[in-house]
């Protein structure tokens, strides 16, 4: 939120407050004035009664053969009883005063917000209100700012993670069954025994897409999903899809039907992948990333669907979606298990034209990982090494919750595996850095060493643990550089929670 609009809302609220105090002293007024009428009655209504009594009693003074005096006399007594009544002096008087009108912030329904912050404005300068100074220590009393500095102390700042040994062991428990996971039944691209499983679930996925887009093969051809795959790169075409260097005209050096996935930018399951597909495709050009450059070569000429911008937004979205459904499988005339798609990112490597590898030292990192991903590499495996990570995960959050339940005595509420947790965030620090330690070992006693064989041990290293690991370091050390500050996370998870509360009331 803009800071001058967070000011403009706060001084709202003072002026808003100023308003609320300024009429609850109008009432009281009301009810003071109130008071002293509903005296000034009373004492009026017993000068009343003692008139009407002394009325009486002049009555009763009077002659009852009154009815038969002259009218001489009648006028007589008259004057008589009158000259009584006026010799009782009743005074009536009131201690009221006037109210003055209680002022008002100018609003109405058709009013901006800038012509509203005028509005307070005027009332503020009217009324002598300071709006200077930062306007939430004005909204509470000291007493609530102690309060809410305390809360934010102790709820919404940053702290270091108090962890026991039970902790660590714990941590290190659950990445050594993950790291065992990992080195068991991962391994690298081809030999994986979860491996073959994810292909064989990715295969599923594939014919199911097909089908919910109409595919009906042929009788005999309801598993094969090359039919399902040749169905989809029909369907979703697109002009981006070169496979050989000599389709680009040579201006992409080594390019196969093994990488042209990995260089081709529009292939890639990602925000960046989204990007360039719509490019591509609104643009009638191509674009790829090899040997650190960025190349884009213009194609035939494409026409994308839909009758206006955003319906051909739409439509370049549902092409680059469909088109990578069709890929991650391989192709229709791959032998085997086909070259798929990328992870998400795994492409940018390919900028990174640097380093020598290899037996003869010839090699740059970006040629390296580009073997990396002919040998099978892609995003099918890329879900076999997120296995033996969310195993790791999930153990770990278990078994905090079960400590703190069991062995701390806490309430359930209160065990919740939230990942501001100090000490759940270093136990997960602790598992996934034991997970990486036992991959890194066993991919360099499998390849001879990163240098000896860079490719065979990039195959037999988890990616997306690494990658993992790395975001829980960062975050640690963040957390330890800003001990005592601000925790921006806690701070949008009890928002969230209460504005999702809000809804459902």
């Amino acid at each position: 939120m803009n800071k001058d609009r967070l000011k403009d809302e706060g001084n709202a609220l003072i002026t808003q407050k100023h308003q609320i105090s300024k009429a609850q002293g109008k009432l009281t007024e009301l009810h003071q004035s109130l008071d002293i009428m509903q005296n000034e009655q009373a004492q009026n209504r017993q000068k009343l009664d003692s008139l009407m009594s002394d009325m009486e009693a002049l009555l009763a003074d009077i002659d009852p053969n009154m009815a038969e005096m002259d009218s001489n006399q009648e006028q007589e007594a008259l004057i008589s009883l009158q000259k009584e009544l006026d010799s009782m002096q009743v005074e009536i008087h009131s201690d009221l005063h006037t109210i003055d009108e209680l002022d008002s912030v100018v609003f109405n329904e058709n009013m901006s917000w800038g012509e509203y912050i005028d509005s307070f404005n005027d009332y503020a300068k009217r009324n002598h209100i300071d709006l200077s100074k930062d306007p939430f220590e004005n909204l509470m009393s000291k007493t609530q700012q102690i309060e809410l500095q305390k809360r934010i102390k102790e709820e919404f700042s940053i702290k270091n993670a108090q962890c026991d040994k039970y902790d660590y062991l714990i941590a290190g428990a659950c990445g050594l069954i993950g790291g065992l996971v990992d080195i068991l039944f991962v391994g690298k691209p081809g030999e994986s025994k979860l491996g073959g499983w994810i292909d064989e679930q990715a295969n599923n996925a594939t014919k199911k897409f097909a089908k919910l887009c109409g595919w009906k093969p042929k009788e005999g051809k309801e598993n094969s999903v090359k039919s399902a795959i040749g169905f989809l790169e029909k369907k979703f075409k697109v002009n981006y899809d070169h496979r050989h260097t000599a389709d680009t005209g040579g201006k992409v050096c080594n390019m196969s039907a093994k990488n042209h996935h990995l260089k081709s930018l529009g292939h890639s399951p990602d925000i960046i992948g989204l990007f360039f597909s719509i490019l591509n495709q609104f643009t009638n050009t191509a674009t790829f990333v090899s040997n650190g450059e960025i190349i884009t070569i213009d194609t035939e000429n494409f026409e994308l669907q839909g009758g206006n911008f955003i319906a051909k937004i739409f439509c370049g979205f549902a092409n680059w979606f469909g088109h990578l459904a069709s890929d991650w499988t391989g192709s229709s005339g791959a032998d085997g298990r086909g070259s798929g798609i990328s992870i998400p990112f795994y492409n940018l490597f390919q900028l990174c034209d640097f380093g020598r590898f290899g037996e003869k030292h010839q090699e740059t990192f970006a040629v390296v990982t580009s073997k990396v991903f002919e040998s099978g590499y892609d995003f099918r495996h890329g879900l076999t090494m997120a296995i033996p990570v969310v195993i790791t995960e999930l153990i770990i959050r278990f078994m905090y919750v079960m400590k703190q339940r069991f062995y701390h005595g806490r309430e359930w509420k209160e065990c919740m595996p939230n990942s501001s947790v100090p000490e759940l965030r270093r136990m997960l620090l602790v598992g996934h850095g034991v997970l990486c330690t036992m991959d890194g070992i066993d991919a360099t006693i499998r390849s001879g060493g990163p240098l000896a064989n860079p490719v065979e041990f990039l195959l037999h290293t988890n990616l997306i643990g690494w990658v993992n690991f790395g975001q829980l370091a960062l975050r640690e050390v963040y957390a330890w550089w800003n001990v005592g500050k601000m925790d921006i996370e806690a701070v949008d998870e009890y928002l969230g929670k209460d504005l999702r509360a809000m809804i459902r009331r």
